[in-house]
């Protein structure tokens, strides 16, 4: 077998890494940021009763636009928000991806404030652009001014804000949404996808998009949805906005079980995000009891902690690993993140690390 130097591979791909958390069979996984509730069974059945319906028809090509998901993601969101303004891929990375698709590429830049979500550099490699790393506060935070400057400094052709954002939790105001938007000439991409975990009055993005044609507020179903394995990904724009992407997309890029199990989500809504108090409670008792073990927890409005005080992160996550439990190393020195799971899950993290002793 060759080795893939041997291949004719695109330059700027040489030397890199495929993305992919570690994936092992141990009892407790929060690694991923996953929702770790099954979808409950009345729900299920009736995702598998819409499933049935599309097989009759799975011979045939599925609805290139999606237009029943899309119909049910606006009325999900709310805010006025019509069909003609939605989007929809299989996962929101592919949605990330036919945006720099259609905005970056060969040439052009992407920014985002450092750290975050470690795909953003991935797919703006992928797609020919050049990633720029921002920087935040010592706490992950950023003002609406430094946010101003750095993306006017920056003159990116598309600018990736996560908000609460990953991997640290940190939520991201209005006020620096519109800060940043009016000191960009390029596309603004606010990725809410763990929005449903903030508090109940904190206002998303959504609120807005009226008269900024450059703005996308991009969700998931991946997470609050529970439809991690589902890949269900979306987002909302002005219609010239969509059209852009329709340039893009693969023909059919939706397949029609998919669109069916998403739509009968939907249509199932309140049940899916009746768990959502529930990841809250443990996230917070997460927090709570890491301070409590003398570790410093970050402020989160997701379904995950990221924590610092850890000494050896290495270490600490290999006896995590031997106690039956998987975390992340973001790579951020001296910290760990831990997905907010079930009841049982978080116990079982809680007294995992508790038996490792405390930082020193």
């Amino acid at each position: 077998m060759i080795s893939l130097d041997e291949l004719p591979l695109r330059d700027d791909l040489r030397g890199l890494t495929p993305y992919g958390a570690p994936q092992a069979p141990l009892p407790v996984a929060l690694n991923v940021n996953e929702n770790t509730h099954p979808v409950p069974d009345e729900v299920a059945s009736d995702v598998l009763d819409e499933i049935a319906v599309a097989l009759r028809d799975i011979n045939r090509y599925p609805d290139r636009e999606f237009t029943a998901l899309r119909e049910g993601f606006a009325a999900y969101l709310g805010h006025g928000l019509t069909a003609g303004q939605i989007w929809a891929g299989n996962g929101s990375n592919e949605v990330l991806q036919h945006i720099l698709q259609a905005f970056a590429g060969p040439g052009r830049t992407v920014f985002g404030f450092a750290p975050t979500y470690s795909m953003y550099p991935l797919l703006t490699q992928g797609t020919g652009a050049h990633w720029i790393a921002g920087s935040r506060d010592d706490d992950y935070e950023i003002s609406a001014d430094d946010a101003a400057a750095q993306v006017a400094a920056a003159d990116p052709d598309v600018v990736l804000l996560c908000t609460p954002n990953n991997p640290t939790g940190t939520p991201l105001s209005l006020e620096v949404i519109e800060a940043v938007y009016e000191a960009a000439r390029g596309i603004v991409v606010v990725d809410e996808a763990y929005h449903e975990f903030a508090p109940r009055d904190s206002a998303s993005a959504l609120t807005l998009l009226e008269g900024r044609p450059r703005l996308a507020i991009s969700r998931t179903m991946s997470k609050a949805f529970a439809f991690a394995g589902a890949r269900v990904g979306y987002l909302a724009a002005d219609p010239t906005f969509i059209d852009a992407l329709r340039l893009v997309r693969l023909p059919y890029h939706l397949s029609a079980l998919t669109q069916a199990a998403a739509v009968a989500a939907l249509r199932n809504a309140s049940t899916m995000l009746a768990m959502v108090d529930e990841i809250v409670e443990q996230r917070d008792r997460i927090s709570a009891t890491l301070e409590a073990l003398g570790y410093a927890p970050h402020e989160s409005w997701s379904n995950f902690v990221l924590f610092g005080g850890v000494d050896d992160p290495q270490f600490t996550w290999q006896a995590l690993y031997d106690r039956g439990v998987l975390v992340r190393d973001v790579g951020i020195p001296g910290h760990l993140r831990v997905t907010a799971g079930t009841e049982t899950e978080t116990t079982a993290f809680l007294e995992a690390l508790a038996s490792i002793g405390s930082p020193s």
